[in-house]
C-alpha cells in the first residue's frame, strides 16, 4: 500500500472515518496524478495494482473525497473530473475551444464571493472555482477567422 499523508487520515479521523484501504489507494492515485482525472482514469491506475476494486467503489469513494473535501470535482464537457484539495482553494480558467487550463489567482475571485455572500446571504464553498470561457489564443484566432469568413 502507498504511504499517505498524515493528513488525509487526520481529517477521516477527525471526522469519524477511517482511512480504509480503497480510500487510501484512490486518494494516491489521484495525488500522484497531479492533476484532473475522470472516475475512469481513476479506475484504470488503481486497477492495475487491485483488480478487486470495483467501478463502483472509485464513484463512491470519489463522492465521498469530495464531501469530506479532501478531493475537489469539477464538471466539463459532460464529464466529471477529481483533483485532490488544496490547502487554500485554487480556481481555473478552462477553454472551451482548446480545452487549455490555467490557474487563476485566488485573491481576484475573493471580493467577488464576499459580494454575493453579503448580497444574497450565502456561504459559498470556495473550495474549486471553474470558470469557462476562451483563451487568448483562441479568441484571437476565431476573430481572425470570422474576419476571413465575412469577405
Amino acid at each position: 500500500m502507498p504511504v499517505m499523508s498524515v493528513d488525509f487520515a487526520n481529517k477521516l479521523h477527525s471526522e469519524g472515518y477511517r482511512l480504509t484501504p480503497q480510500r487510501q489507494l484512490i486518494l494516491e492515485a489521484v495525488r500522484k496524478a497531479g492533476g484532473h482525472l475522470t472516475p475512469d482514469q481513476v479506475y484504470a491506475r488503481v486497477h492495475t495494482r487491485h483488480p478487486a476494486i470495483s467501478r463502483a467503489t472509485i464513484y463512491r469513494t470519489l463522492d465521498f473525497l469530495c464531501e469530506m473535501r479532501l478531493a475537489v470535482a469539477m464538471q466539463w464537457d459532460g464529464q466529471t473530473y477529481y483533483e485532490i484539495a488544496g490547502e487554500q482553494p485554487h480556481h481555473h480558467l478552462i477553454c472551451r475551444t482548446c480545452g487549455g487550463i490555467e490557474p487563476l489567482a485566488p485573491g481576484l475571485v475573493d471580493s467577488f464571493v464576499e459580494a454575493v455572500s453579503r448580497k444574497q446571504r450565502f456561504t459559498i464553498d470556495m473550495d474549486h472555482i471553474a470558470l469557462f470561457g476562451l483563451c487568448e489564443r483562441c479568441r484571437v484566432g476565431k476573430s481572425a477567422s470570422s474576419r476571413h469568413s465575412s469577405r
